[in-house]
């Protein structure tokens, strides 16, 4: 059980990248999608990069808490944050560029690539800072799964989201 705990917290900014942009809506100016043609139009600049301060600022403050239950050393927080950030906006980039290439709609269900998208892009990122086994990688994607159809149905719920997925 400590395990999971240690490996939720090491995902938290890979979590909060992910949670971050659909706040966009709250945003009062321009927000130009990144590629209306390749990724469609709800993927966007202000997202993007919303994502990538989320994670960042996650790492930061995980950076002053020093708990001994990291698997990372925070020292270099802000440089973990940028690629937990970008690992995870670059996995969901790529889902929905081939989302499109399929036909999906944008918010239609796509099960499970929508869970685990921003996950194995993060986890790819974090690889440069840790080495995790194969259990840990099953529990990441186990927990991830669930929690995000947890949290994207609660989201929706809360108005925060268009869509369940």
């Amino acid at each position: 059980m400590i395990r999971i705990v240690e490996l939720f917290y090491m995902m938290l900014p890979i979590y909060f990248a992910n949670m971050a942009p659909p706040f966009v809506r709250y945003w009062r100016w321009r927000n130009w999608p990144i590629s209306r043609r390749w990724l469609g139009s709800h993927k966007t600049v202000v997202g993007f990069f919303l994502g990538l301060a989320a994670a960042i600022l996650t790492a930061l403050f995980q950076s002053r808490i020093h708990w001994q239950g990291d698997l990372v050393s925070y020292e270099q927080w802000f440089l973990l944050g940028l690629a937990s950030g970008c690992g995870a906006m670059i996995g969901d980039s790529l889902k929905s560029y081939v989302k499109r290439r399929l036909k999906i709609a944008p918010g239609q269900s796509w099960i499970p690539a929508d869970q685990l998208d921003f996950v194995l892009g993060g986890l790819l990122a974090l690889s440069f800072w840790v080495r995790l086994g194969w259990l840990d990688v099953i529990m990441i994607l186990t927990v991830s799964f669930v929690g995000d159809i947890i949290i994207n149905h609660l989201s929706f719920q809360l108005g925060i989201r268009n869509t369940r997925w």
